[in-house]
């Protein structure tokens, strides 16, 4: 049903425009870490973010948007393809051949090394569009090739639909602990900005053709350490000196303003081309805010676990003439839904692909009242962090700028009711996000047959998708409950 409907909204938006017009270019760009409140846009105020809070009010702003995975490749995965990382069996960040995840009380799944070739991603859809494909910035969904984040010559970008690429360097471009390995950038060049000045190259080609712009920063990733110290001392009189590490805080603070800045350099770009009136530009996170600098508050949680501070992201989008300016949408939308929407506004037919989202066109347009209650699902058969578990929080709270432990756990969320499933002992808690978005108040003892009710439906959902549990190590069964 959602599918016909968009499907109709598109067709009937599109019919006086002509067919030079009727297929837009398509910018993409994807954060690294970025919590849903670091925005001016979302109510943040550590860090001044002028260029997203302007796109925000050139288009619409969705308070309820999802990554599709607390952790990143899982999320970048599941983006690519259109397809949750429960069904790719793609739960955790890559790793090399023969690491095998720390067993506790249950035993998780052996790790995903790269994205299958034989999925289909949303570049080699678009291809059948006639689309240019570029993609620059952080890959992360292969074994890290030669160096930490190196892009493998088998499942690289360019193998999986994206004509132009380049990588840029072996690491977090910022870190100090990874030697910078030499890649598509000049010497005395800044990786981070060599990211950037590729894709406005590849804004600047001449073409007939649309083009589709994959731009992943690998800010606001750790480590925090920013090399502009104007910057720096900008925030050192912001960072809140009663919230995690105020060193720490004011570092992130020039580091989301840095990746602003790398935003309206895109931006600009694509006015200085002529490009703005012809362009889809999407901006959202891979994942939710690391917990020793982002400020989620209310939300509870942080970047690695279900919870709504793990998998909350801003999400952003500006298509003029298509999108009314200063919009906000409430629905409940994911990350997955960006695959069938980017084929929509291509035109390009993926009715044939088994996809876990849908289009998000008839929000684009406004059609809030006839978008249908759906269930969204998120599963991380893992244990989390890898190192220093035993030292970690037990309990995950709100702004406690700590690493909690994170546990094999599923969520689903249908309407305002999100239900968490805790496998190591089968416990549920169930949350109402319209009045508590904190998730501070369980449900589950006062609502049983609710609880009951979400409980089956997300195991079914999983089921569906051949999803991959974590085991009990002493009878080698999946615990699924």
């Amino acid at each position: 049903m959602l599918r016909a409907l968009s499907v109709l909204l598109l067709f009937c938006w599109c019919l006086p425009v002509s067919a030079a017009e009727s297929v837009p270019n398509i910018v993409f760009i994807l954060a690294d870490d970025l919590g849903w409140k670091d925005l001016g846009c979302y109510g943040g105020t550590l860090a001044e973010t002028p260029h997203l809070d302007q796109l925000a009010k050139q288009g619409l702003r969705f308070t309820n948007a999802y990554s599709p995975a607390p952790i990143c490749s899982a999320s970048r995965a599941s983006i690519l393809t259109g397809r949750t990382p429960a069904r790719l069996h793609f739960e955790f960040v890559t790793k090399p051949a023969g690491v095998k995840p720390p067993a506790r009380q249950l035993q998780p799944p052996e790790y995903t090394r790269e994205l299958p070739l034989k999925e289909v991603t949303i570049a080699e859809m678009l291809q059948q569009a006639n689309y240019q494909t570029g993609f620059f910035g952080k890959w992360h969904v292969c074994e890290h090739y030669q160096h930490y984040l190196g892009w493998s010559p088998t499942h690289g970008p360019k193998q999986q639909g994206f004509q132009s690429a380049k990588e840029t360097f072996g690491s977090h471009p910022y870190a100090k602990k990874f030697d910078w390995k030499p890649g598509d950038f000049k010497e005395g060049e800044y990786p981070p900005d060599a990211v950037t000045e590729h894709a406005i190259d590849f804004l600047k080609e001449k073409r007939e053709q649309p083009f589709f712009l994959y731009l992943s920063y690998f800010h606001v990733h750790t480590p925090v350490r920013a090399p502009t110290d104007w910057l720096v001392k900008k925030y050192q009189k912001r960072a809140a000196v009663d919230t995690g590490d105020e060193i720490l805080r004011t570092h992130y603070g020039a580091f989301i303003e840095t990746l602003d800045a790398y935003v309206g350099q895109v931006l600009t770009a694509l006015d200085q081309q002529g490009l703005r009136e012809s362009t889809l530009v999407v901006f959202t996170s891979d994942n939710g805010g690391t917990p020793e600098y982002a400020d989620n508050a209310p939300l509870r949680g942080s970047k690695w676990n279900l919870y709504e501070a793990g998998i909350r992201v801003p999400l952003l989008v500006r298509w003029p003439q298509h999108v009314q300016a200063g919009s906000v949408c409430t629905k409940p939308v994911s990350g997955i839904d960006l695959f069938p929407t980017f084929c929509d506004v291509a035109r390009v037919d993926c009715s044939d692909l088994t996809l876990d989202g849908e289009s998000l066109l008839p929000l684009f347009h406004g059609a809030t009242a006839a978008w249908p209650e759906r269930a969204l699902t998120w599963h991380f058969p893992y244990y989390h962090p890898e190192k220093g578990y035993k030292k970690a929080k037990e309990t995950i709270g709100v702004n406690d700028f700590t690493v909690s432990k994170t546990r094999p756990v599923s969520a689903i969320r249908v309407g305002d009711s999100k239900l968490l499933q805790f496998y190591e002992v089968g416990k549920r808690e169930l949350y109402d996000l319209s009045n508590d978005p904190g998730e501070q108040h369980d449900l589950s003892n006062s609502q049983p047959e609710r609880t009951a009710q979400l409980g089956t439906q997300l195991k079914q959902m999983l089921l569906d998708m051949d999803a991959r549990y974590a085991t009990d190590p002493f009878t080698d069964q999946p615990k699924t409950n």
